[in-house]
C-alpha cells in the first residue's frame, strides 16, 4: 500500500510567523527520503497554506508523483492544468471550514468540465467522495482513474471512542454518546468504507483513502485490500514536531506495512 504525505501543514507553521520557516521544499525532500510514495498538497482558493509558487516549485523538484487536491473552481482548475501534476484530486471547499468536511458533491455544476480540462493536460483525476455507490458510479461515468474515500466520519468516531478527545474542548458534541453506541457506529462506518472500496475496485477504479487518519486508526483502513493508497497529512506533521519529519514518515510507513 502506498503512502501519500500531505505537507500542507508545514505552510500553516510557516504562516504563523510570516517567514519562510519551516521550508516547504525541505519538508518535501525529507518526506521523500523517508519513503513517501507520493507528495500531496491542497491548493485552496484562499491560499491559506500552499500557494501557487509553492505548487510550481514542488512540481519542478518533486522526485515522486505529485497529487494536488483542489476545488472545481474554473480558475483553480486552469492553474492545476498548467502545473500538470501526475494527479489532481477534486475536493469540496468552503472558505469558513478548518479542513475539508466531507465528500465532493458529484452532481456539482462544473465537475464534468473540470475533469475534462484536467484530462486534456494528461492528468490523472481522482474524486474525493463519501463511501457511497452513487458517487462511485459518477467517478466511473466520468472516466476518473481514482477515487479517494473520505474517512473523516470514521476517524471522528474512532477518536471519540479511543482517545481523550471527549474530555477536551475539541470534543465532537454530536458524538458525545454511550460507548456502546460509538462502537456500533464505528463498525458501521468501517463496513461502509470497506464495501465502497470493494465496489469501486470491481469497476476498475483505483481506490485511495484519507482524512483524519493517524497512528492509531490507520491500521483498520490499511487492512482493506482493495485500498491501494492512503493520503495522510496532519497527524504526520504533528508527530514530526516531536520526532522529526523523516522519523514520522518512516513510522507511518512501517505501520502500514505491518497491516
Amino acid at each position: 500500500m502506498k503512502l501519500g504525505v500531505n505537507i500542507d501543514h508545514i505552510c500553516v507553521l510557516r504562516a504563523a510567523r510570516g517567514v519562510n520557516d519551516p521550508d516547504i521544499i525541505a519538508a518535501m525532500f525529507a518526506a521523500i527520503k523517508a519513503g513517501s510514495d507520493q507528495i500531496t498538497i491542497h491548493l485552496r482558493e484562499d491560499r491559506r497554506h500552499i500557494d501557487d509558487d509553492d505548487a510550481r516549485r514542488i512540481k519542478a523538484l518533486c522526485k515522486v508523483p505529485l497529487n494536488i487536491e483542489c476545488s472545481i473552481d474554473k480558475d483553480i482548475i486552469n492553474i492545476i492544468a498548467d502545473i500538470a501534476p501526475q494527479r489532481a484530486t477534486l475536493v469540496p471547499e468552503k472558505r469558513e471550514e478548518l479542513t475539508t468536511e466531507g465528500g465532493l458533491n458529484t452532481d456539482a455544476k462544473g465537475l464534468e468540465k473540470a475533469v475534462e480540462t484536467l484530462k486534456k493536460s494528461e492528468i490523472e483525476v481522482s474524486l474525493f467522495i463519501e463511501p457511497n455507490l452513487a458517487a462511485i458510479n459518477k467517478a466511473k461515468e466520468l472516466e476518473c482513474e481514482y477515487i479517494e474515500l473520505h474517512t473523516g466520519a470514521f476517524a471522528n468516531l474512532y477518536l471519540m471512542l479511543n482517545s481523550n478527545l471527549s474530555q477536551s474542548k475539541y470534543s465532537i458534541k454530536a458524538l458525545e454518546l454511550p460507548r456502546a453506541k460509538l462502537k456500533e457506529k464505528l463498525k458501521k462506518e468501517y463496513e461502509r468504507i470497506k464495501a465502497a472500496a470493494i465496489y469501486a475496485k470491481s469497476l476498475g477504479l483505483e481506490v485511495a483513502a484519507g482524512h483524519g487518519l493517524n497512528y492509531q486508526n490507520t491500521p483498520l483502513i490499511a487492512s482493506i485490500p482493495q485500498i491501494c493508497e492512503l493520503n495522510i497529512g496532519q497527524s504526520i506533521i504533528a508527530r514530526s514536531t516531536i520526532t522529526g519529519l523523516e522519523t514520522a514518515v518512516k513510522e507511518m510507513k512501517e505501520l502500514i506495512k505491518n497491516c
